[in-house]
């Protein structure tokens, strides 16, 4: 009897650690999946409307596009985990703005609190900077944009406000933090738009600020809270591949896209 007993004692113990191997398994990330060039991705494309804003794929092989002549979806907040592409997100939309717009027709700045992770960006011509958000000229390109949009009436240029770090406006000035607050409700309708991220582990200290956009790209998440905070029970946040997949709301339902290599 008693060898019975630790002989189905010793089939239990085999069975929790198989059964531990498998949690343990399913908690690792997905491994990121390898996508093909940008620069073959958009000429697969063909030529797409002059007024869209190249986000990534979709997987119905279709782009996920962003009209910049309608201010309806406003400013755009890419938030996520650390590590699951945010960056890389925002340098493949500067990337296609090279390849499919001219300067007269788009133009984007950088604001980050890592310039070196944009090391090559300034040889582009649609790039007016990169600007440590450290340093007083982050404040002054944000000041200078709120300028050009309270007087664009009728220009055909947009720009695009590449914000690396939601968080950092908490350092700036009084004055640069409500032309940016501005900026973020008027500057789609004057072709103004603004494009930032935020992580997760800020999620709580920023909350007051995500009323403020109506669009929301997110990554890979896994707490539930922030989930719920983003508004996105349901979108999957968790099976998405850190840096390389994002999902957007699109009506009632989660559009999944992946974003092509930078190679």
């Amino acid at each position: 009897m008693k060898d019975d007993e630790t002989h189905r004692y010793d089939l239990m113990v085999e069975a929790f650690s198989e059964i531990q191997t498998e949690i343990k398994s399913a908690r690792l990330p997905k491994p990121m999946p390898v996508h093909p060039p940008l620069s073959q991705v958009l000429a697969g494309l063909g030529p797409l409307p002059t007024e869209a804003l190249f986000l990534g794929m979709a997987y119905d092989e279709l782009p996920v596009l962003l009209n910049l002549h309608d201010p309806l979806p406003g400013p755009l907040l890419v938030a996520g985990d650390a590590g699951t592409g945010k960056t890389a997100l925002l340098q493949t939309i500067a990337l296609a703005a090279e390849q499919m717009h001219s300067a007269e027709r788009l133009q984007f700045g950088i604001l980050t609190s890592h310039p070196d992770e944009w090391s090559g960006f300034e040889r582009i011509a649609n790039n007016v900077g990169v600007f440590s958000i450290h340093h007083r000229s982050a404040e002054d390109f944000i000041l200078s944009l709120a300028a050009w949009a309270h007087g664009n009436k009728s220009s055909k240029q947009s720009i695009l406000l590449l914000l690396d770090d939601l968080e950092a406006v908490s350092n700036m000035d009084m004055e640069a933090v409500q032309n940016l607050r501005w900026l973020l409700l008027r500057g789609p309708a004057r072709r103004v738009w603004s494009l930032i991220t935020l992580s997760t582990q800020r999620l709580d200290a920023m909350t007051p600020w995500l009323g403020a956009f109506r669009t929301r790209i997110i990554g890979r998440v896994q707490n539930a809270e922030h989930i719920r905070k983003l508004g996105a029970e349901g979108a999957g946040l968790r099976t998405l591949s850190a840096g390389a997949e994002f999902t957007l709301r699109e009506g009632n339902r989660w559009l999944k896209f992946w974003i092509p290599s930078q190679g």
